[in-house]
């Protein structure tokens, strides 16, 4: 039978044929940290193959696309999707006492993570118009009360509308809208739940004024792209996160509405997604880095 020997652990391990890396390691007791389910959605389980290398099978399709992404050298193998045919010598390379004690933590407790995958989602980003001026007078605990009445106001759209929200940062609001079996295309879910947070926010307005003498607007930004999407956080604290320049870009776009005054902007690709349905206002063109120019809408409602 071929044998693993595992390198720190100077373990030698009997296996089958085809046997996977990974597969002996478990079954061996060794933690070999792993986070995507053995399907070569992330490359936590990595390996060197430091002997017989020519013993091991060749790259499954699925590895082979991650490993064009990470630009891994040969003797980089993804230990899920690696079976061995002689005898290999592998050194794992994800090996910390973290690593190992997030791993026991999540196999005592149950607990499971979403693991990062590249999404093609709907983000939106919204922030108040003016709130340091508007709220530079106003004692703390007024600040804090503002802030939580008007995301009383503007949360419930998102939901209504099959999005979650992924962070709220001072006074901005990040949600996202994925594919959802039965509900509309993301960008349109998108494009109505900030329709409405735009009414909610109308709605404080008479409030705001009785109350403190004055008022403030919103600006939102919807941008369609890929980010990727995943649990973070210490466990038993983790929240699903979007982490890429497509969450970036999207707050460039709410920002973009102070140049023509608008409230409400989309990037090119929500309006391809949509079509005929959005109702442009106007367009304008904002400079982004090395992808040029690019096209912005200011969105007048949706048919």
């Amino acid at each position: 039978m071929p044998i693993i020997r595992f390198l720190p652990d100077n373990k030698v391990i009997e296996v089958e044929e085809g046997e996977t890396v990974l597969a002996a390691a478990l079954r061996a007791g060794i933690a070999h940290v792993h986070a995507c389910g053995r399907i070569a959605r992330c490359s936590t389980c990595r390996v060197e193959i430091q002997e017989g290398v020519e013993h091991c099978d060749p790259r499954t399709r699925a590895e082979q696309v991650l490993v064009e992404r990470l630009g891994f050298h040969p003797s980089l193998r993804l230990a899920c999707q690696t079976g061995v045919r002689g005898d290999v010598t592998v050194r794992r390379l994800v090996l910390d006492d973290d690593d190992i004690a997030l791993l026991d933590q999540q196999r005592r407790d149950g607990s499971a993570r979403e693991a990062g995958l590249a999404r093609r989602i709907a983000i939106l980003f919204t922030d108040i118009r003016g709130f340091a001026k508007f709220s530079e007078s106003l004692p703390p605990y007024d600040v804090i009360h503002v802030l939580n009445r008007y995301f009383h106001r503007v949360s419930p759209p998102v939901a209504r509308h099959g999005g979650s929200i992924n962070n709220y940062m001072g006074d901005s609001l990040v949600a996202l809208f994925g594919e959802q079996e039965g509900l509309d295309d993301p960008a349109v879910r998108a494009v109505e739940a900030g329709l409405a947070m735009l009414e909610a926010a109308a709605g404080l307005q008479p409030y705001l004024k009785r109350a403190y003498g004055r008022q403030f607007d919103i600006g939102i930004g919807v941008h369609f792209g890929e980010a990727v999407v995943g649990s973070i956080g210490a466990l038993g604290h983790e929240r699903s996160t979007a982490i890429g320049d497509a969450v970036n870009f999207a707050s460039r776009i709410e920002s973009a509405n102070e140049l023509p005054g608008s409230r409400m902007m989309v990037s090119e690709p929500v309006r391809a997604r949509i079509g005929p349905r959005l109702r442009i206002a106007r367009s304008v063109r904002l400079a982004n880095g090395r992808d040029g120019d690019v096209e912005l809408h200011e969105v007048a409602g949706l048919a």
